[in-house]
């Protein structure tokens, strides 16, 4: 009798989101259901139930109330590019999927901000705004949807000039476990500071859907610079490459880009890219600015390179160059897993203060080469914060095991260099017991209340960034 039941409340459930979203906004496949259960990280896919495809602020709160009332876990899904696991139903439950909500809205190129849904990536924004004069400078290595970038506080190879997302969302329309709709700063307020009352952007900024669903992010643009010139400059060591980036941001360069390659990392780029460039340790540099001030960093910069035994810049000027050059940074996931075809890259994200960078980084490759590991390193050092992506067999589980020792080693390390356990990509599944670890039991404490009041039930994305509770 238990299981007719149970059949007539899927059905009772199912009908309501189809006269919400219609027939085909609904799926129940099996191919649909795998692909929203698995984002680009290594952890198993987790298939939610049943996949629903909003297509307004409306709809997501109508679907929202639906699964509130049954107690249904809702699993929000952007571009399903996270690294942290993100998107898997580990309880079942509803993924929405925000796809189809793919509006450019409210763009008010003299105020430098504009309102987008979830549907939108961080290219395809660009490519709108390109004859506006202005960009939105936040550039994660995937095509992410901008309010994925939001839900995860992702940032990119810009962030050392620009900032994350934290600094660059100025309101958020989110819908609640109950399907409640808010807006984070007052509907359709985009001031360029306040100080009125609590932060609640940035509570959700970083929240990993397990607080609301976002439906709309206003974002901070910029204008695009009269110059930018990128070099490349090749090193003798670690050291040598991450002491130059410490003095550079010290002499107040106000680099847009500053990234760090080691040799491994350089050699697998140049296999994957089709580049030839010397494999040492090795930073990759970007000035933005007027004609002037570049020339005025380059040269700064140079000095500075050249005192720490770098080689001559190699340059690129022209934007075809350019654009090759950052693409093979964003391409270092794919050419990191190219080394071992069949294997899965998983990516560390590690960020320390900067002074204890070059300490943290010598000693992470002295870990990889003890364990014999493969893991080449690429980092946003201007920020502290770097990346050993991992190649692992997925089906070796001794393998598995050492390279998730070698993570905790390694987060431990930048715990005991006051630094985070995670920079960019998130706590996600895989990194709840470090977070405890890094803000300790009342901080956890006061996320978990936190949590409790938007989402007494815990529908929302569960078993995310907070360990289930002891019973």
């Amino acid at each position: 009798n238990c299981d007719l039941l149970k059949a007539a409340v899927v059905d009772s459930v199912l009908s309501a989101f189809r006269s919400i979203c219609g027939e085909d906004g609904v799926s129940m496949g099996g191919a649909v259901r795998e692909q929203h259960g698995r984002d680009e990280s290594v952890h198993r896919c987790r298939p939610p139930d049943v996949v629903v495809f909003p297509r307004c602020v409306e709809e997501v709160s109508a679907l929202a109330k639906v699964c509130h009332k049954h107690r249904l876990p809702i699993i929000p899904f952007g571009t399903g590019t996270g690294l942290e696991g993100g998107v898997g139903a580990v309880k079942g439950g509803v993924s929405f999927s925000l796809r189809n909500m793919e509006q450019i809205l409210d763009l008010h190129q003299e105020d430098f901000d504009v309102t987008v849904e979830p549907g939108v990536t961080r290219k395809t924004l660009n490519a709108y705004l390109r004859d506006t004069g202005l960009w939105f400078p936040v550039d994660p290595g995937a095509d992410a949807s901008l309010c994925g970038m939001a839900a995860t506080s992702a940032s990119g190879t810009n962030a050392v000039r620009y900032g994350t997302m934290r600094e660059n969302v100025v309101n958020l329309e989110v819908v609640l476990a109950d399907g409640t709709i808010i807006h984070t700063a007052g509907k359709g307020r985009r001031p360029r500071k306040t100080s009125a009352g609590y932060n609640l952007t940035n509570l959700f900024v970083g929240s990993e859907g397990t607080l609301g669903i976002i439906t709309k992010t206003t974002l901070r643009l910029y204008g695009i610079p009269e110059a930018m010139v990128s070099a490349v400059c090749s090193f003798p060591s670690v050291q040598a490459a991450v002491d130059s980036t410490v003095q550079i941001l010290q002499a107040g360069v106000p680099i847009a880009r500053i990234e760090f390659l080691d040799d491994v990392m350089i050699d697998a780029c140049n296999k994957f890219s089709s580049l030839s460039y010397p494999v040492t340790p090795t930073l990759f540099l970007e000035f933005h600015g007027s004609e002037r001030s570049v020339e005025e960093q380059v040269s700064t910069t140079a000095d500075i390179t050249q005192s720490n035994g770098g080689a001559d810049f190699q340059w690129a000027q022209d934007v075809e160059t350019r654009n090759q050059l950052w693409k093979a940074r964003h391409d270092a996931w794919y050419a990191a897993q190219a080394l071992r075809p069949g294997c899965k890259a998983y990516a560390t994200d590690v960020c320390v203060p900067l002074s204890r960078l070059p300490q943290i980084i010598v000693e992470t490759k002295k870990d990889l080469i003890e364990n014999k590991l493969t893991g080449p390193i690429a980092g946003h050092v201007g920020d502290g914060n770097f990346h050993c992506l991992m190649v692992v067999d997925p089906n070796d589980p001794e393998e598995l095991h050492s390279v998730h020792l070698f993570s905790e080693r390694l987060a431990r390390r930048a715990l005991a260099m006051d630094g985070t356990c995670t920079g960019e990509h998130g706590v996600g599944l895989g990194k709840r017991a470090l977070l405890c670890e890094e803000v300790g039991p009342m901080a956890i404490q006061l996320m978990q209340g936190l949590k409790d009041t938007l989402d007494p039930n815990n529908l929302m994305n569960p078993g995310k960034i907070l360990l289930p509770r002891e019973m």
